[in-house]
């Protein structure tokens, strides 16, 4: 029997091998909540014409939060300002479990300031950059519209990508994509994309960038999730120009806005992170 080191190991090789997408799904009422659930991610969507996966119910988070900065990152996921009684804190949780542990408190410019995690893979550790610290940098994409652009991966390289509705030139209702990519972190510059979308699907509903996932595919979400149309998500190879819709069932009754990660995969070390860090609640 596999124990220890050997088990975690294996557990984390074969969840590498079958990333999920990650979603959170929120629900409002007397107890405000996100419901977070995992999906297949298809290594290869575009081998057929239409896919359908389920979704499984994974937990919930009974907090309130600002859900403009939440963030991800091997695993876990960043809340800021999770409303804890009279106060805010920023939280890590551990989305399969629902644990989480309390960060230390720092000054930032306001509530609504966002909050950054990441994994340094040399360290072994997870860092939280929030702005409006003390020597904090900025990184400027110029004639960008930073609060527009989603900044992502792409196929290791640094990358934004922003999108807009507008017309193309016989009036049909299109979904621009714009991706910079910086090939030289030396360089200042960035080499620029632009992709036009048709696709009755998204131009149809209001979507959004959601990642590129590790194999170069721009995943992009329906906005919201209503009981009376199927939910699909995206997948956009910038390279063959092929588009994919995938549809996910298994939500239920529950409709609201939607936050989507892509490539999640579970790692059981998170576990020991959260319960070695965990704080009691204020």
């Amino acid at each position: 029997m596999l124990r220890g080191r050997d088990f975690t190991r294996l557990f984390l090789t074969r969840s590498q091998a079958r990333p999920r997408l990650l979603i959170l799904l929120e629900e409002d009422g007397p107890e405000w909540s996100w419901n977070i659930y995992s999906s297949p991610q298809p290594q290869n969507p575009y081998e057929k014409s239409s896919l359908v996966v389920s979704a499984n119910f994974h937990t919930k988070i009974p907090r309130y939060t600002f859900d403009h900065g939440c963030a991800y990152a091997s695993g876990l996921i960043l809340f800021p300002n999770m409303w804890f009684p009279n106060r805010y804190f920023d939280v890590v949780c551990d989305p399969m479990t629902g644990q989480y542990a309390i960060l230390p408190e720092v000054n930032k410019y306001s509530n609504a300031s966002p909050s950054f995690l990441g994994f340094d893979p040399f360290g072994k550790q997870f860092k939280v950059f929030a702005e409006g610290l003390r020597n904090s940098k900025t990184l400027i994409l110029d004639d960008v519209d930073m609060h527009a652009t989603k900044l992502v991966n792409y196929k290791g390289k640094l990358g934004g990508i922003s999108w807009e509705y507008g017309k193309d030139d016989i009036g049909r209702r299109v979904l621009e994509l714009r991706m910079w990519v910086k090939e030289d972190v030396e360089e200042p510059e960035w080499l620029e994309h632009v992709y036009t979308l048709s696709d009755d699907k998204i131009v149809d509903e209001e979507v959004f960038v959601a990642g590129v996932t590790a194999r170069g595919d721009i995943v992009l979400s329906m906005n919201r999730r209503t009981t009376c149309k199927p939910f699909y998500v995206f997948y956009f190879n910038p390279e063959s120009n092929a588009l994919q819709n995938v549809e996910i069932e298994g939500f239920g009754e529950l409709h609201r806005r939607i936050i989507i990660f892509v490539d999640h995969v579970e790692d059981i070390r998170t576990l020991n992170i959260i319960k070695t860090s965990a704080r009691t609640e204020a």
